[in-house]
């Protein structure tokens, strides 16, 4: 079969696709940043990349209408406009207008389970995409699911930071909200197995997991798994602001998403019963059974996708990584180091190991400072780390940094920032000629951005001599 799938490079679209392309499948998909796409799926057969946005119908005229079935898979969570709905909306239209001109007979959507009288303003969003999704001239397949656990899932992640930081927590009192958590895995096998079920065809069903769990029972229940005991008290005065706010300064989350966070969590999402399992033939594990499997691929260093690689993880990136690439010369502060390398293999190693829990060679002390100087005025930190040890691919998620170019062939990486600060800021390490070249490139706004760099330039000398040194060490 051909199939569409939406999302491609998001959290859920990551890991279904390789599942499609082991059965035979070719796979299509319709992307904003091709070469982001490019980066992540070069080495797979059976897959077209198409450079294409559901927000501008125009753009969808570059996508084949030889398809067999569609997976409907976008979503903005964390989008910052304050519209989101309309524009969810909007692609879920041009979605549908594509659609009924292709061959396509069966449309897959993952939704959020909405059966609360008092939804959010998110889930509200997706419910209203299943109505605009609806058509006569496909099938609509709705999943609805409530909390995803996982690695690299945002749920996940937001738990482990709460639960390893904090032995104990004075919490908001959403955190009695009774939920029901479903695995990542659980999720990935409903949506592989609905493909071209006919019984399924124009219906929509809750899939979760067994357990009925309030946020708190499912802290406490992580705290378990990692053997570790930790006591919380909940409390009736946190206002979902402060609320954001705490989740924003315990957490790896934006400020943007834990305010979408808070918003949901008072929403119970408790699914309604139906023979959805016994159609599929799928057993949902136990929280605590998602958890152990999430630790073992990250001890496995398999985290296939992770939520903090998404654009929207900082709010300072939009769309496309390539826009980023070609370093400005003109008007920029320049900090240039190089060295005479022995061990290229060795130098690369290095480079591509940079950040997270590797950290940056090199002032250790002051890296901190500054992530904690980033987030203090709203940007990401040092909290989102990175997803691999030392793998890099376009597009991912570095401290507060995000990977533009990373060809390890070629010997060069480059990042660009996304800290907060009056200016924009590249770092590229580069090997030619038996050289590692090392730049610090700085672009200011006004003069605010010119006092910045004069301002941080005695540390810039420690720090990138430092840095250097020690990754041709």
């Amino acid at each position: 079969m051909k199939i569409l799938v939406t999302g491609a490079t998001g959290y859920i679209g990551k890991r279904l696709i390789p599942l499609l392309l082991n059965d035979g499948h070719t796979i299509i998909c319709p992307v904003r940043d091709k070469i982001r796409a490019e980066n992540y799926y070069r080495n797979q057969k059976n897959i077209q990349l198409v450079e294409a946005d559901f927000l501008n119908i125009d753009s969808l005229l570059n996508i084949t209408k030889d398809i067999d079935a569609a997976y409907y898979l976008i979503h903005s969570m964390s989008n910052s406009a304050k519209e989101f709905h309309l524009l969810e909306e909007k692609c879920a239209l041009n979605f549908k207008r594509f659609s009924e001109t292709t061959n396509i007979k069966q449309v897959i959507y993952l939704s959020g389970i909405t059966n609360d009288t008092k939804l959010s303003k998110h889930l509200l969003s997706r419910k209203n995409v299943e109505i605009t999704l609806a058509s006569d001239k496909y099938a609509l397949t709705t999943f609805k699911a409530g909390i995803i656990v996982g690695s690299g899932s945002s749920s996940f992640e937001i738990i482990r930071d709460l639960v390893e930081k904090l032995p104990a927590m004075i919490a908001p009192k959403w955190l009695n909200t009774k939920t029901q958590p479903l695995a990542i895995r659980d999720v990935l096998t409903f949506l592989h197995k609905a493909l071209d079920k006919k019984e399924l065809f124009n219906t929509s069903h809750d899939i979760f997991g067994p357990e009925i769990l309030t946020y708190k029972e499912m802290l406490l229940q992580f705290a378990e798994v990692r053997k570790l005991k930790r006591h919380i008290l909940t409390v009736p005065i946190m206002t979902p602001k402060l609320s954001s706010y705490w989740l924003y300064f315990v957490t790896s989350t934006s400020y943007k998403l834990a305010s979408s966070l808070v918003n949901s969590m008072g929403v119970e999402v408790i699914g309604n019963k139906s023979n959805i399992n016994a159609i599929l033939d799928v057993n949902p594990m136990s929280y605590k059974e998602a958890v152990k499997l999430a630790f073992k691929k990250i001890e496995q260093n398999s985290i296939i996708s992770s939520w903090k690689d998404s654009y929207i993880s900082s709010g300072k990136l939009k769309n496309f990584v390539h826009e980023f690439v070609n370093v400005p010369e003109y008007g920029c502060f320049k900090d240039h180091k190089e060295r005479v390398i022995n061990d290229k293999k060795r130098t690369l190693d290095r480079i591509w190991a940079i950040g997270g829990e590797t950290g940056w060679y090199y002032g250790t002390f002051l890296w901190k400072i500054r992530g904690f100087l980033d987030q203090f005025f709203g940007g990401a930190g040092l909290r989102r780390g990175r997803r691999h040890p030392t793998e890099l691919n376009i597009g991912d998620a570095l401290d507060f940094w995000r990977v533009i170019y990373a060809d390890k062939e070629k010997g060069k990486l480059l990042l660009y920032a996304e800290m907060i600060m009056p200016g924009e800021a590249w770092l590229e390490f580069k090997i030619d000629e038996g050289k590692l070249h090392q730049t610090a490139t700085f672009r200011p706004h006004g003069l605010a951005g010119r006092l910045y760099w004069y301002a941080v330039m005695p540390f810039h000398w420690f720090v990138f001599n430092g840095m250097i040194n020690n990754i041709n060490k």
